[in-house]
């Protein structure tokens, strides 16, 4: 329950900061969150199976969200496999790894806050899409799963 509301808060964080207030259209947003889905599948890391990639809600329906607004939604796990046995190494790695991939292979821009000092309980990762407003927020664990993402479009009419 903590971590939803964390990732509540800052996903709302990170969609003030990107100005999401008027845009795209729900169908682009959709279709570009479906390619991130894709994209994430078909990544190198992501598609070996020792780190367990689980997609477990699909942006593929509309979310009502307000007077005739919708939404799509991503949420998925991984597992980082480092064997590293210090925690903060551990967390800086896979905090690494995920902010390479939504920046490098996803074309997010990273998000304020950033991680300011080592917390060995977990980090967070946010990014956006500013364009289309997408948002994203990762949840960096030293348990498993390492990487808790959510990813959202805004709430847009049809």
């Amino acid at each position: 329950m903590r971590f939803a509301r964390l990732l509540v808060i800052g996903l709302a964080v990170v969609m003030v900061a990107s100005g999401c207030a008027s845009g795209p259209s729900l169908r682009e947003a959709a279709a570009e969150l479906q390619k991130d889905t894709q994209r994430l599948e078909t990544d190198d890391l992501f598609k070996n199976p020792l780190t367990k990639l689980r997609i477990s809600q699909r942006p593929d329906k509309d979310i009502p969200c307000g007077k005739d607004k919708f939404k799509r939604v991503l949420q998925a796990t991984a597992d980082d496999e480092s064997k590293s046995p210090d925690t903060d190494s551990r967390l800086d790695r896979a905090e690494g790894v995920i902010s390479g991939t939504l920046v490098n292979k996803m074309s997010y821009t990273r998000e304020p806050p950033f991680t300011v000092n080592d917390n060995e309980v977990g980090r967070f990762v946010y990014a956006a899409k500013r364009d289309l407003g997408i948002v994203v927020a990762v949840y960096v664990t030293p348990e498993s799963p390492t990487w808790r993402l959510q990813a959202e479009t805004p709430c847009l009419p049809r």
